[in-house]
């Protein structure tokens, strides 16, 4: 007796034909999947997967796109940056959650990498649509805290980058190695919070010997427009945080 194929609906078979080409896709890339193994695999028609998607790229393109969307990036960024009381806890927010993250879901990261790596014009697309507009969130944020003399001149976009490509690049390295460390290195076991920690610890305060006011404070306090703008606009505790690392 054959027990009749299940009929579901467009929507369900579109979604259907998404989750298998995101598994294929984030296990070969591109170049190694194929549209006839997605097909088989999602027991369809290879037509009927052109007829939701018109190309193999568009169809790559659906799957980044439910990934990021998925997730809402963007909006969660800002939530986390405006819950904070002050730049030292809201790095910290965005290093713990950026770490939470990438750990809970490997397939984002060998999708962009292999965008990257294969499909240039989809890597391209993939940066200016999502990437460069996450950027530029973190970017708003620190503009502002320079602007208020929390944090120093510097060009906003530049140190988002620095900052989201230290928590990322720490996160990689376990993605693509484990924790493996040479004698005497912890970095690798640490969890999420304390990595967090010393990465927004490097980041705000520095690696100098010097005092931590030397980098983020007198340097304020060397024009008097600085010292008005300090006085006037920054909290006292939250020049604190910025000085003294949270214990």
């Amino acid at each position: 007796m054959t027990t009749a194929q299940q009929r579901i609906s467009s929507v369900d078979r579109r979604q259907q034909i998404l989750g298998i080409a995101t598994e294929m896709f984030a296990e070969k890339g591109f170049v190694g999947t194929t549209t006839r193994e997605i097909a088989a695999h999602a027991q369809v028609n290879e037509a009927l997967i052109f007829r939701h998607f018109p190309t193999k790229e568009e169809l790559y393109w659906a799957v980044l796109e439910a990934k990021v969307r998925s997730e809402d990036f963007h909006l969660r960024l800002e939530e986390l940056l405006a819950g904070a009381a002050n730049v030292r806890e809201a790095l910290l927010a965005v290093a713990e959650w950026t770490l939470q993250r990438r750990a809970e879901d490997h397939a984002t990261t060998r999708l962009s990498l292999f965008c990257a790596l294969e499909r240039h014009e989809l890597s391209r697309r993939f940066f200016g649509r999502f990437i460069a507009e996450y950027f530029e969130v973190l970017a708003n944020y620190l503009r502002r805290q320079m602007r208020l003399g929390v944090l120093r001149s510097a060009d906003p976009v530049m140190a988002a980058r620095t900052f989201i490509g230290t928590v990322v690049y720490h996160s990689l390295i376990k993605e693509l190695f484990g924790p493996v460390d040479t004698a005497g290195n912890t970095a690798g076991n640490m969890d999420a919070r304390e990595a967090s920690r010393m990465m927004v610890s490097i980041w705000l305060d520095g690696m100098s010997a010097e005092p931590a006011s030397r980098h983020s404070g007198d340097k304020l306090k060397n024009s008097a427009a600085s010292r008005k703008r300090t006085s006037r606009k920054v909290p006292r505790q939250a020049l604190a945080e910025i000085q003294e690392p949270t214990q």
